[in-house]
């Protein structure tokens, strides 16, 4: 349908010499290829991270399938499982997030505690 080919290629190199000129489109290119490194690099460094806090709260037991025991669980067990840890990080978001919002609404003025002649004898 709407692919992208050679022509369309060429047409968007041109606009983009244009706007940029000749000299700036290596600079262009490094830059956007240390982006994406840059962006490869985080994305590997954050699936460590999370796989070290797994490690960290003994979870693994459970998804090697076995229990704290060291017995072999069933797959509806292990399904249990993964349920019941997935809700109880949802549970935990939403009082994190419901702190959050309980915060800001603390620090907002309550209703009718603006005066509005006080701010007119100041001025």
């Amino acid at each position: 349908m709407m692919g992208i080919g050679f022509p369309e290629l060429m047409i968007i190199l041109v606009i983009i010499m244009i706007i940029f000129g000749a000299g700036k489109l290596p600079e262009i290119g490094s830059a956007f290829g240390r982006s994406i490194k840059n962006f490869k690099s985080s994305m590997k460094e954050a699936q460590e991270e999370d796989e070290e806090a797994q490690k960290a709260e003994g979870d693994t037991p459970a998804i090697e399938g076995k229990d704290a025991d060291g017995n072999e669980l069933s797959d509806e067990e292990k399904e249990a499982l993964a349920r019941k840890k997935a809700q109880e990080e949802g549970e935990a978001k939403d009082k994190a997030m419901k702190e959050t919002a309980d915060a800001f609404t603390s620090a907002l003025p309550r209703k009718g505690s603006y005066d509005y002649s006080k701010d007119q004898e100041k001025a």
